[in-house]
């Protein structure tokens, strides 16, 4: 760097990538910026600028640059930012540190250090210790970790391992091997090393019931809650241990029984078009992402599935790596699953596709369906992903042959007995006769609602629930009411 380039970058002023040191005399504060630009995006640290940016000069000996450099030894793991010194008019000189990114974590004097625009802080122990497991990542993880003494192949699903083998063969993703015994596929997986049955066969294909106190975490829960959120009731409540592959399938099978499914016929064709809440392609893939993607060295965690009565979550343990966020996902982003081996084996299934589409996927096949984008967010030590059913159309509610939109809100929320009071929340009401009168009335003299307790119809205990008309009209809620239901 010479000196106009220099001050191209001094006239810029200080940012996360640029710090002003009047002096070698602040090198002990530049070390910690030094530190926490190598665990960021890199940078310079620049000596002999004030914080105004002011070009001021030191003079620069041996004795200064040594003392900087005893100053950069005390980061960890060993760093060797090139220090470059541009001689100013006199005697003068200006000492350029250069430090590259992308790497880390990096600690000095035994503490972390980030940048938050031109300030450094410390950096949370809790981001410190996932930069380093990142870091550690492509040697040491659960999944490649030998399974303890005693655990066999003996142990695993031999059906579900050749099951595997036929569809990754017919998908062009594993060549047929010559040997179709269980443990030579499994060697064709990458799931035995050094001899060593892995942890991650057991994740795909454990099923022997001796393994459950091994590995309690092979498991996932399954949850309709009667409400908007876990404070409701249990419509139904599962909870299932596994293998990576039967537990999908059980979720598969939980949606098929609680996910409401709208329908229509087409003008002009004798078929019935069925449009459920939530695209089966877009659930399937986030548990399957889930399933790969979760911190297996957490004992008691689990993939979990909650639908309630205004949306879909799918949990898993664990948090985000390698730099992705939330934003991220919903653009091209390449692929770093935190069980690669595992992965890896859902790909040759046919589970998942690989390079990062997943998420592109299932934001592509909510948008088909009419469903709002779906969210990811981490929170807790879990990531969540948030599916919201379609809107209704504007054009099928609020007419005089339909039901209004209150009304429409009372059905989609009567999946589960609900009080008046709780009703009158939902859409906002105040007035609790005209609400009975106007709202819920029609929809029981049309045979759509009914009451708990028919025979004391202001009841405080009374509740409201659908008939099966009424289900029916859930489930056609994307069509036109009055031609499906009237």
């Amino acid at each position: 760097m010479n000196l106009d380039d220099l001050r191209i970058l001094i006239r810029k002023g200080e940012s996360d990538r640029v710090e002003f040191k009047r002096s070698t005399g602040q090198r002990t504060a530049a070390a910690k910026t030094v530190c926490a630009m190598l665990n960021g995006l890199g940078g310079f640290v620049i000596f002999g600028v004030s914080n105004k940016g002011e070009v001021v000069g030191q003079r620069v000996s041996t004795r200064t640059l040594e003392e900087l450099a005893n100053e950069l030894r005390k980061i960890e793991p060993p760093a060797f930012p090139d220090v470059e010194t541009i001689p100013l008019k006199g005697d003068n000189a200006i000492i350029v540190v250069s430090i590259p990114g992308g790497g880390g974590p990096y600690t000095f004097d035994g503490r972390p250090y980030v940048r938050n625009g031109p300030t450094t802080l410390r950096m949370p122990r809790e981001e410190y210790d996932r930069r380093l497991m990142d870091r550690l990542h492509a040697t040491q993880r659960w999944e490649n970790q030998p399974v303890p003494d005693g655990v066999t192949i003996d142990d695993l699903d031999a059906d579900e391992i050749q099951t595997t083998l036929d569809n990754a063969a017919r998908l062009g993703r594993l060549a047929a091997p010559r040997q179709r015994d269980t443990e030579s596929i499994l060697r064709g997986l990458e799931l035995i090393h050094d001899g060593r049955l892995l942890n991650a066969a057991v994740a795909l294909y454990g099923k022997s019931d001796r393994l459950k106190p091994l590995y309690p975490q092979l498991e996932i829960r399954l949850a309709r809650f009667r409400g908007k959120d876990r404070l409701a009731d249990f419509a139904d409540n599962r909870q299932y241990w596994g293998h990576a592959f039967s537990l999908l399938r059980r979720a598969e099978s939980f949606l098929m029984d609680h996910v409401p499914i709208a329908g229509r016929v087409i003008p002009g064709k004798m078929v019935r078009e069925d449009q459920p809440w939530y695209p089966p392609r877009a659930t399937r893939e986030a548990i399957a992402n889930a399933i790969c993607h979760r911190d297996y060295a957490i004992p008691g965690g689990a993939v979990a599935v909650a639908m309630y009565d205004d949306h879909l979550e799918i949990t898993n343990p664990g948090t985000f790596h390698f730099g992705i966020t939330p934003e991220k996902l919903a653009r091209p982003h390449e692929s770093k699953p935190w069980n690669p081996i595992i992965a890896n084996v859902f790909y040759r299934a046919g589970i998942i596709e690989r390079w990062g589409t997943g998420t592109l996927n299932i934001l592509d096949w909510c948008k088909e369906n009419g469903n709002p984008p779906p969210t990811w967010q981490e929170q807790a030590g879990s990531v969540y992903v948030t599916f919201r059913p379609p809107p209704l159309p504007v054009d099928q509610v609020g007419t005089k042959s339909g039901p209004s939109r209150d009304q429409v809100e009372i059905l989609r929320n009567c999946l589960t007995e609900k009080a008046i009071t709780e009703l009158m929340a939902i859409v906002g009401r105040t007035n609790r006769t005209k609400f009975r009168d106007q709202v819920l009335k029609p929809l029981i003299d049309d045979g759509l609602l009914e009451m708990t307790i028919p025979d004391k119809p202001r009841s405080s205990k009374q509740k409201y629930r659908l008939t099966e008309k009424g289900r029916k009209m859930v489930q056609s809620l994307k069509s036109n009411v009055q031609s499906q239901e009237r």
